[in-house]
């Protein structure tokens, strides 16, 4: 029946988008072959999962809505009104299916109408422009509602379409019935009556006679023991509790292990392909998992697998690690208030390739939320110490975001192989790049590490200056001293601040020996024309790299000037004796 009603609030039985049932179409024979309008349904249902998958900026979302909207224009040609009927598994065009799904589900588009009264639909020309992406939206919502919010037949009414038009069964109105005693209808029950007749029993009132009792039965021959019932609890309990997905997955698997056939196994290729979005689009993280690992076992086990087969089901987890659809998963999951579990997470993250990494390092500084971040971070860790290769080729990647990240990992990794690649990141214009290259290369502090670094002790940046002397100056490379003699004498370092100079004198006396004491000692004692002196900061520089010499020829220099009147050069001096390096 159609519901002639135009106006209801939400929540009540809405109105129907136009007056009349509609039913011609299916008695009228059809202006032109079926075929656009199931390459036009064909390509619709494609949309809606990519509707589902991405974001309105990505690539997929924009080439399916751009498919469906250029699908229309060979229907337009030979009418201007496409009216269509729903049955629980087809959409149906002038009685002709041109949309079968018999599987009844969310996922199903037909049933998704039916369920909630939607009987038919005209669309007119210019839809597709102005209102496609509305409707993709309402049942998008639909899919993800509870059963407390809106159905379709209230989110089509609210969403007041102008170039849409649908007919629709009031379905509460129309009682269901059986036959009484007499062979007359008899109206079951409503859920109201059942309640109130329980809560009345269990008052100790009387129960209407149409309702059933299980009290009526405890008394029988046959009922069951207390044993038994709860046995039947457990055994309710555990089906419910236990993961149809991964059954289903299982199965399909099974199917193909199984059944040799090649058209068997690229059909069921198929549905674990589209299995694994459905299930990503759902958060179901722990049966996509499980889905990826299971397909390299089968890889393994299965008999008869040509390559062609093999390679499907082997690239199973590489199409998750593909670029485009992890920055999807790792925005969505940076950006849930509901996620799931840290095993669910983590359990996924390690099915994901080596391909996978350089998304991964692109996305951690930008994650947001403390639950997610220690994951990806593990993912990270894990990926780049299984594949050395792919972490040194992303150190001189064209995203410094990437490099730097890559290049941080090598350093606390300690990876000897990245020294190369590290060292080029010194050239890097980007100061930020080369601090960075230079923190990894003194954690990983091998030798080709510190001698990469011989050359940054000239650096234009100050910070990078420091770092790389204090390094080489702790490790006692002895491959740097000619490169820092020069610099610790040349005039340039007495225009550095006092920590650059302190650096770098201290590099000096851990390397220069009893070489250096007297140009040290001539800094620190020595007396120039007019018994004038050297800066009081530059000889308590000297002093302290005498302290790191540490001969006997350094501490007498030391001793000479213990009683210094300046108090800047005696307190260098009294540190450097007091440290037992003199």
């Amino acid at each position: 029946m159609t519901v002639p009603s135009q106006s209801a609030p939400p929540g009540a039985a809405p109105p129907s988008g136009a007056a009349g049932s509609g039913g011609g179409a299916d008695q009228a024979q059809p202006p032109f072959a079926p075929g656009p309008v199931e390459e036009l349904f064909r390509l619709f249902t494609r949309a809606v999962r990519a509707h589902q998958l991405y974001l309105p900026n990505n690539p997929v979302y924009k080439g399916a809505i751009d498919a469906v909207r250029a699908a229309f224009a060979p229907i337009w040609k030979h009418t201007n009104e496409l009216t269509l009927r729903f049955t629980e598994t087809d959409i149906r065009w002038f009685g002709k299916p041109v949309l079968t799904e018999s599987a009844k589900g969310a996922d199903s588009l037909p049933w998704t109408f039916f369920k909630d009264g939607i009987r038919e639909i005209q669309i007119t020309p210019g839809f597709e422009a102005e209102e496609l992406v509305k409707l993709f939206d309402i049942l998008q919502r639909v899919r993800k509602a509870s059963p407390d919010e809106d159905d379709l037949l209230t989110m089509l009414w609210g969403a007041d379409f102008a170039r849409l038009q649908y007919h629709y069964v009031d379905i509460g109105a129309e009682p269901v019935t059986d036959l009484g005693d007499g062979g007359e209808p008899q109206p079951h029950p409503s859920a109201a009556e059942v309640q109130a007749a329980v809560q009345g029993a269990g008052a100790g009132g009387g129960v209407d006679n149409s309702i059933i009792n299980m009290q009526d039965f405890d008394a029988t021959l046959y009922f069951l023991d207390e044993r038994e019932l709860s046995y039947l609890r457990t055994e309710i309990e555990r089906e419910y509790s236990h993961d149809i997905r991964q059954n289903v997955t299982s199965i399909l698997y099974d199917i193909y292990e199984t059944q040799s056939a090649p058209d068997v196994r690229a059909e069921v290729a198929e549905l674990l392909e589209y299995l694994m979005l459905v299930l990503l689009a759902g958060g179901q993280l722990r049966a996509v998992a499980y889905l990826l690992a299971e397909s390299q076992t089968l890889v393994l086990r299965a008999a008869e697998l040509t390559s062609e087969q093999k390679a499907r089901l082997g690239h199973l987890p590489d199409r998750l690690s593909a670029p485009e659809p992890l920055s999807q998963l790792l925005q969505s999951l940076d950006e849930s208030a509901d996620l799931p579990g840290g095993a669910e997470l983590t359990e996924l993250f390690q099915q994901l390739r080596p391909i996978a990494l350089g998304t991964i390092l692109a996305w951690l500084p930008r994650l947001q939320n403390p639950r997610v971040r220690p994951l990806v971070e593990q993912a990270a860790d894990r990926l780049a110490g299984a594949n050395t290769g792919e972490l040194v080729k992303l150190i001189v990647s064209t995203d410094k975001t990437v490099a730097r990240e890559a290049a941080r990992r090598a350093g606390s990794m300690k990876t000897a192989a990245a020294v190369v690649s590290l060292a080029r990141l010194l050239s890097d214009s980007d100061v930020t790049m080369r601090q960075t290259a230079v923190q990894a290369l003194t954690e990983i502090g091998s030798a080709g590490a510190l001698q990469a670094m011989e050359k940054s002790i000239e650096d234009k940046d100050r910070d990078v200056r420091v770092a790389v002397v204090k390094t080489l100056g702790a490790k006692a490379y002895r491959g740097v001293f000619t490169r820092l003699e020069n610099v610790v004498k040349s005039k340039a370092l007495r225009d550095a601040d006092l920590t650059e100079r302190m650096a770098f004198f201290e590099a000096y006396g851990a390397l220069c020996g009893d070489n250096g004491v007297a140009f040290l000692d001539e800094l620190l004692n020595g007396k120039g024309m007019f018994g004038r002196r050297e800066d009081p900061e530059m000889r308590a520089c000297a002093a302290i790299a005498l302290g790191r010499v540490g001969t006997h020829k350094a501490n007498m220099s030391l001793k000479q000037a213990a009683n210094e009147k300046d108090v800047v050069v005696r307190n260098a001096v009294n540190r450097a004796m007091r440290a037992g390096v003199a």
